[in-house]
């Protein structure tokens, strides 16, 4: 028991390890989440549905049959099956079989199973925004968590600077050639240093607790694999939004979805006009029937050749086989005046279309001023990028003078803090809008159908 017990711990601790050791990467976060995401998995679901509303309406072209059986019980005097009145109790047992078809009904039919089939379209159609909607949320946080720990990267390296201020400062204050108050001056800047990168840290457990939640699995031992972005060309696909915008007409399932509800508004218009037509059914049905009377055997009298009454048996079989009948017919239902009930429900048929159709108008607007502000955003993103850029090898190359007047001598520590703050402002500038830039590029990429991925 006790070595089975071991072995269970084992495996549990290395199950751990092994959670704890994955590491995420952006398609694996994609996919999980697209996999796993409950409105999707509700989606999928009402998809589902129209396609059973799909056998439904095929179903409607073919003809249906039924069968049916009765037990009755009769007390007092009946008619019999042969006209006869009987008094005494019976009972009595009828079986049918009917059929019946649609042949015409002003196309409701086709009409009903066209648009079904629309439906599921749409219904696919609506699934895909869906997904792209978290994929594109998943990119975002997956972004997010990669600037946080690009922030961590810069607070530490800015601890190191400290740390080797303040032992600096701690030689030259044991020799007595500065005073006490540079040792801690450059205590309190290593104490600021690592409230940052606390700070940093935070932002970094937060933003991997969001992409967690967002996948909606555990945070613990959450983590993904590092992304080393670069960008080897700032620039922009485009010069202007309207190619962007014919592509995101052409490819985008929002926009797909929104031309199907059109399409289906008119076929309702259709249907609602065939209120106007006759419609011609067919049906046809057999039956038969069998009773006895309470008391008695089944047995029925009949006058022989020389007219005298003979008894002959008249049992189950017998009754189901004199009794069975046949019926056939067709039946045609001409609509004269239903109370207005088919005007009306064209006219609204006819409303709804009007308005699918300024449905469809309103996303495709705003997709464009969508699209726009986005282009916008981007290029902001970008000129944010460029000047980042520039004053980063600035402050780099003012850090470096810094540094060696600060080590000869000739800068105070306070003055080198000044500069130092300046470098780190840039780096962190630098790098959101790194950050910036790749995920309003990557969006831009997504209304052009270019699939999403990290370099």
């Amino acid at each position: 028991m006790r070595t089975k017990i071991v072995t269970i711990l084992v495996l549990v601790c290395c199950f751990s390890i092994n959670a704890q050791d994955k590491k995420w990467t952006l398609q694996e976060c994609v996919d999980y989440a697209v996999e796993n995401n409950i409105s999707i998995k509700q989606q999928e679901l009402n998809k589902e549905l129209i396609e059973e509303d799909i056998i439904t309406a095929k179903g409607n072209f073919y003809p249906s049959l039924n069968a049916s059986a009765s037990q009755n019980f009769n007390f007092g005097s009946y008619i019999d099956n042969y006209g006869g009145r009987v008094s005494r109790d019976s009972r009595s047992n009828s079986f049918g079989l009917n059929s019946g078809v649609t042949l015409y009904n002003g196309n409701r039919n086709k009409i009903n199973l066209l648009q079904t089939q629309k439906s599921l379209e749409a219904a696919g159609f609506d699934l895909e925004e869906n997904k792209n909607n978290i994929m594109l949320y998943v990119v975002n946080s997956y972004l997010n968590v990669l600037l946080n720990k690009e922030n961590i990267v810069i607070a530490e390296e800015q601890i190191v600077i400290s740390k080797g201020q303040l032992e600096k400062a701690e030689a030259l204050v044991k020799a007595g050639e500065v005073p006490k108050a540079n040792l801690l001056e450059a205590q309190a800047t290593l104490a600021n240093n690592e409230q940052q990168l606390t700070t940093a840290q935070n932002a970094l457990d937060l933003s991997l607790l969001s992409l967690a939640q967002l996948l909606q699995v555990s945070h613990h031992g959450f983590h993904i694999e590092d992304v080393s972005l670069t960008i080897d060309s700032a620039s922009l696909i485009y010069n202007d939004t309207d190619a962007i915008f014919n592509a995101a007409l052409a490819s985008l399932p929002e926009i797909k979805s929104a031309e199907i509800a059109v399409e289906n508004s008119e076929l309702s218009v259709d249907r609602a006009k065939a209120g106007f037509l006759p419609s011609l059914s067919f049906g046809a049905g057999m039956g038969t029937s069998y009773q006895h009377n309470q008391g008695s055997k089944d047995v029925r009298a009949i006058l022989d050749e020389n007219n005298n009454v003979v008894y002959v048996p008249n049992g189950f079989g017998k009754q189901l086989e004199d009794n069975l009948g046949f019926n056939a017919g067709f039946s045609l239902s001409i609509p004269i005046f239903n109370r207005f009930q088919t005007k009306s429900a064209v006219a609204k048929a006819k409303i709804n279309l009007q308005r699918t159709e300024l449905a469809l108008l309103d996303r495709q607007v705003k997709l464009r001023e969508t699209i726009e502000r986005a282009y916008a955003d981007a290029k902001a993103a970008l000129n944010q990028f460029i000047s980042a850029e520039k004053s980063l090898f600035a402050q780099k190359e003012s850090f470096k003078n810094a540094q060696e007047s600060y080590n000869s001598g000739v800068m105070t520590s306070f003055d080198f803090d000044q500069v130092r703050n300046r470098l780190v402002n840039a780096q962190s500038s630098m790098t959101n809008a790194k950050y910036n830039f790749v995920f309003r590029t990557k969006l831009l990429e997504y209304y052009l159908g270019i699939p999403i991925v990290l370099n």
